[in-house]
């Protein structure tokens, strides 16, 4: 490849980058690859011959864009996510709950719900839990990819706590070493304890926003 071919590669690598951040920040869109798909045609690129950027770099770009054009707003809202995960592993604390996802790494958007994942030797144990709470709750799936090239589909219940939306994927005790792979980055998802999620909910604004 010739050096001006080089440049013209990560030249719009960069701006997919961009444009993606943008798509996801501005157009509640919540996967990564459709955002950096929609950047490219957006852009006049060849979705089959253009390298796209990895998920990392997207992340990292939506949380600059949402500490640049969102600020402080943005960093309020982040906490409010941070909290509320906090509260709800606090009352989900015999499921032994891990915070995922954006929540986790600040990369949200106002699309973004709270992501827990928890552990039981029957799923259906979190059912009985929230009716006896009487937490309204609705029953789902997420499909989730591990290293080895298998797709797992997982039991997950959704309900809101205090205007926020609070998503706990049910595993097995056994999964508990053996997280699956995080569509950012594709390495094994990092999943913080209630004790570092309570760490991240007092992060400050100023902080958040970089300027701590």
């Amino acid at each position: 490849m010739s050096r001006s071919s080089a440049a013209a590669g990560g030249n719009a690598g960069e701006a997919i980058v961009a444009e993606a951040a943008r798509i996801i920040c501005e157009e509640a869109v919540l996967d990564y690859r459709s955002a950096k798909l929609k950047a490219a045609q957006r852009l006049g690129l060849n979705t089959k011959s253009t390298a796209m950027p990895d998920n990392a770099r997207i992340q990292a770009a939506v949380i600059d864009y949402q500490r640049i054009f969102g600020g402080r707003e943005y960093a309020e809202h982040l906490r409010k996510l941070r909290a509320t995960a906090v509260q709800a592993m606090r009352l989900l604390q015999s499921f032994e709950p891990r915070l995922v996802g954006a929540v986790a790494t600040g990369a949200i958007t106002d699309a973004h719900r709270v992501q827990l994942h928890g552990f039981a030797d029957k799923p259906e144990a979190l059912d009985f839990f929230l009716q006896d709470h009487g937490i309204p709750f609705e029953q789902d799936e997420r499909d989730y990819r591990y290293s080895d090239g298998s797709e797992v589909p997982v039991p997950l219940a959704r309900f809101e706590a205090g205007g926020t939306g609070v998503d706990i994927a049910m595993f097995s005790f056994d999964d508990q070493r053996h997280a699956p792979l995080s569509p950012s980055d594709g390495l094994p998802m990092k999943r913080l304890t209630l004790a570092q999620a309570e760490a991240l909910a007092m992060v400050s604004v100023e902080t958040i926003l970089g300027l701590a």
